[in-house]
Parts: C-alpha cells; sequence; structure tokens
C-alpha cells in the first residue's frame, strides 16, 4: 500500500518539480537546492550493482535541523518521496533515489558539536565522517569503535542507517552498540528526541535501536549521542596460512571457543589473496588455501598472540607469522583492507554480498560459496570478519557481458539462501535496500513482514520516505 501511493503520484510529482522547488527554496539558501539535472543524476545511486535507481527532481543540502524539518513538512504538504543520503557508499541500494523525489543529502551538517571525556560521549551531526571523529575523539584519549572498509568516506548517519560494522566487530561489536540517543525528524517535519546522554537508561521503549539499522525509512536523523571507549593500546597482528578454508574456519572456532578476545579476526581465502597480490604486490603466500588475520590490542600483544597461534597450528596452520611492530601489523593489515579493490580489478565489477552465519557454521558456508562458484563458472573470492561470522563473499563480473551478469546475480541470491539453510542472516551490516527486498521477506517470515509494515506506517502513514526499500 505504501509503494502503491508514491507509484500513483510519480507523474504528478514530476510535473510539480517547480511548485516543489520554490517551496523548498522558501525556507532552504539558493546553494543548498541543486537542480541542474546533470547534478541532480550524481545523486541517483550509491555503490550497489544490479539496483535500480530513478530520476530526483531536486536534491537538497541542508546544514541545520530547522531546514531539514523545512524540507519534510514540504514533502509531507506535496506528497513527494524523500530519500536521505550521506556518503553513498553503501551497498545495498538503500541510497537510490526514486523519480520525483527529493534527494536529502546530509553530507553539509558535520559538525562534532560535543565531546566529553567523562560522559564518554561524543554528540555529531549526521554528516560526520567516521575517520574524522575516530581522529577527534583521539586527541582526549577516546576511540570510536565502529570502523567500516570505508570509514575514510562514509558518514555516521550512514552509518546509524545501515547498523553498520566493520573488522574491530568481534571484540568491540556493531554501530548499534555506540548509538545512546538520537534526534530526529518524523515524515511530517516534527522533531523527537530518543535515548539518553546517561551509561544506563530503560525508560519506554527503545526508538533510539529501532532507528539504527532503518535506511532512512522512519525519519532522518540529524543529531546523535554516540558512546566512546578509552583508547585502546595499539594491536599487533598475527598472520597464519592454512591449507585449507576448512582448517583455517577450525582455528576461528578454536580461538573463540578458548575464550580469546581478539580485537580482529579476519579471513581471505585464496581466490583473495591472488587478487590482492595481482593488483598491490604485497608478496603473500599465493600457495595457501587461506590466511588468518588476527590482533589483540592488550597490554600484552605477544603473548595473546602466541597462545592464539597455537592454537592456530593445532587446527592445521602450515605457517604462523606475528608480526613484530606496529608498523609490520598495518602492512599485514592493508592486504585485508585492498581485498575488495582487488577483486573488483578481477573483472571491473563486483557484487559484495554480506551473508553472516553462526561462527559453527562458517567451514560449511566457505565450502559452499566455492561450489556456487564452480557450478556458476565465476570468480567469487571470500573476505570475512570471521570472528563474528560475517562473510563478504564478492561476485567477480564483466556488467558488459549479459549472460555472465546473469549467472552473478543467481549466484548472489544462492550465496543468500545457503546462508538462510545455515541459520544465518542475509545483511550482517550493509542492509537490505533494494537489493535483498525479497530475500527480507523470506527471511522475516508473514508475521514477522507484517509487524515491521506497520511499524513503517505509524511513523511514515504516507510512505515517502525513502520509499521501495526494506520491503
Amino acid at each position: 500500500m505504501i509503494m502503491s501511493r508514491i507509484e500513483a503520484r510519480r507523474d504528478e510529482d514530476t510535473v510539480a518539480a517547480g511548485p516543489l522547488v520554490d517551496r523548498l527554496l522558501g525556507g532552504l539558501p539558493p546553494e543548498a537546492v541543486l537542480t541542474d539535472p546533470d547534478v541532480t543524476a550524481s545523486y541517483a545511486h550509491d555503490m550497489a550493482s544490479f539496483c535500480p535507481a530513478g530520476s530526483p527532481a531536486v536534491v537538497v543540502m541542508p546544514r541545520t535541523v530547522e531546514q531539514v524539518q523545512h524540507v519534510m513538512r514540504t514533502a509531507t504538504e506535496l506528497r513527494v518521496p524523500v530519500v536521505p543520503q550521506g556518503a553513498r557508499t553503501g551497498l545495498s541500494g538503500g541510497a537510490n533515489a526514486t523519480d520525483g523525489c527529493v534527494v536529502l543529502s546530509l553530507t553539509k551538517m558535520d559538525r562534532i558539536l560535543e565531546i566529553s571525556p567523562v560522559d564518554r560521549i561524543a554528540v555529531v551531526e549526521p554528516g560526520v565522517v567516521n575517520a574524522a571523529l575516530s581522529r577527534a575523539v583521539g586527541e582526549h584519549g577516546l576511540s570510536y569503535p565502529p570502523d567500516p572498509s570505508s570509514w575514510e568516506m562514509c558518514t555516521i548517519g550512514g552509518n546509524i542507517g545501515t547498523a553498520s560494522g566493520g573488522l574491530c566487530c568481534v571484540k568491540y561489536g556493531v554501530t548499534a552498540e555506540y548509538v545512546l540517543g538520537l534526534d530526529v525528524v518524523l515524515a511530517d517535519g516534527r522533531l523527537m528526541s530518543t535515548g539518553r546522554r546517561t551509561a544506563k537508561g530503560v525508560a519506554g521503549y527503545d526508538l533510539t535501536r529501532l532507528f539504527v539499522g532503518s535506511e532512512g525509512s522512519l525519519g532522518i536523523v540529524v543529531r546523535a549521542v554516540l558512546a566512546l571507549r578509552p583508547k585502546p593500546p595499539e594491536q599487533l597482528v598475527l598472520a597464519a596460512e592454512f591449507s585449507s578454508s576448512a582448517a583455517a574456519c577450525d582455528a576461528v572456532c578454536r580461538i573463540m571457543a578458548g575464550g580469546h578476545v581478539p580485537s580482529l579476526l579476519e579471513l581471505m581465502d585464496r581466490t583473495t589473496v591472488k587478487a590482492v597480490n595481482d593488483m598491490a604486490r604485497m608478496g603473500l603466500p599465493e600457495s595457501t588455501e587461506a590466511l588468518l588475520l588476527a590482533a589483540f590490542d592488550t597490554t600484552a600483544p605477544a603473548a595473546d598472540l602466541a597462545a592464539l597461534g597455537a592454537l592456530c597450528e593445532a587446527a592445521g596452520a602450515t605457517r604462523v607469522v606475528p608480526a613484530e611492530d606496529a608498523a609490520e601489523s598495518e602492512l599485514l593489515l592493508q592486504a585485508r583492507r585492498s581485498s575488495l579493490v582487488a577483486l573488483e580489478a578481477v573483472k571491473g565489477t563486483t557484487m559484495i554480498d554480506d551473508v553472516c552465519v553462526p561462527r559453527s557454521k562458517l567451514g560449511e558456508f566457505v565450502d559452499g560459496v566455492e561450489r556456487i562458484s564452480e557450478k556458476y563458472r565465476l570468480t567469487i573470492g571470500v573476505v570475512a570478519h570471521a570472528g563474528d561470522g560475517n562473510t563478504h563473499p564478492t561476485v567477480c563480473f564483466d556488467a558488459s557481458d549479459p549472460e555472465e551478469s546473469r549467472r552473478a546475480r543467481e549466484s548472489f541470491d544462492e550465496i543468500m539462501a545457503l546462508g538462510l539453510e545455515l541459520g544465518g542472516t542475509i545483511t550482517g551490516e550493509h542492509g537490505v535496500g533494494v537489493l535483498k527486498k525479497e530475500w527480507l521477506a523470506r527471511e522475516l517470515g508473514p508475521v514477522g513482514l507484517e509487524m515491521q509494515r506497520a511499524v513503517k506506517k505509524a511513523f511514515d502513514p504516507l510512505g515517502i520516505l525513502n520509499p521501495g526499500k526494506l520491503f
């Protein structure tokens, strides 16, 4: 019903672009309202493949909460869809425009409003870049742990919208665990505050958590209170080579069952290792079938790595190489950070999945992806946040080849089906967006889907907020 309302008005909204712009200019400075079709087209989509995108009527770039409220009041009065955006580094089409929409880019709202070492919180606007926040709180001896791979570009608002994760999740958790409170502009322009600034608080329903991961479908986050932690010591990294992915995944299980808490535990399969070597000439051992990277940021990381290395050897590691210092550690991590770019270079286009499975099923999943790769005659590399079971099977294909593109999409779907069969979820940190809508319905089931739609309707009765995403 929500989508039908929007679709029924598309022609009317397109015709009304002139009045829409005039109304927006009534509460926004001229430089904040972009109407040049060549410019607005550049805001039409994020970084996902196979996700349709429409043509926005206008792009607005507010700098204040009041300006966001004006945009939403205008959109409600004119029944125009609004698509909120951050840096558009997403991988599910969650920021893709719909025809005749207002693209609401929040990148100009980029102030760090407060850093409190006593309360261990930061108060920020949604356009603050993740890396900028990390560096700013680091000057106070604090850290903001969530570190998505795109942390040098992605924004806190986008991170909240998709409940993003990163390399450190195995020890420190995901974005949702660091969002204490939010200021949210609702679909009709009202401003609502959720959550708290305190270390504890259980007053009422946890609406803050509801907004985290909602992909802009319930409201526009304009301010966030984020929890901080003391800055940890520099981590020390270990690399372990294995003759099979199964052995590497067995090592992951041994490490977690043994009560160890690494700050990082990452897996690269042989396809990924080769791609990184081909691109960056990093000298990684191409004879290995799987490479496991582990790190500790404890006060005695060398001892922790030694214990972890012994578990890797017991699981069948052919070689275990601990870094001697921070510089060596960074070199090893650079290989992991280069993985997705290297895999993209294999064929020119990638579809990056983010299926998460129970750690105990990680080996079965990786083996299953290899079978899918052979079945569809495609290169599929697997990198994973192995410590929390969050995998990134990356399908490499030639987008100019229709047949190969078809096989890529089918293999992607089969990978998601495998994840669900093993008790996992279709997305651990990238979100649903457009790419995984059908699969969300399968994962939730009819009753779960009905309740989620009811929540959406309660917050957005006209269905104007990021329509066509999630479900």
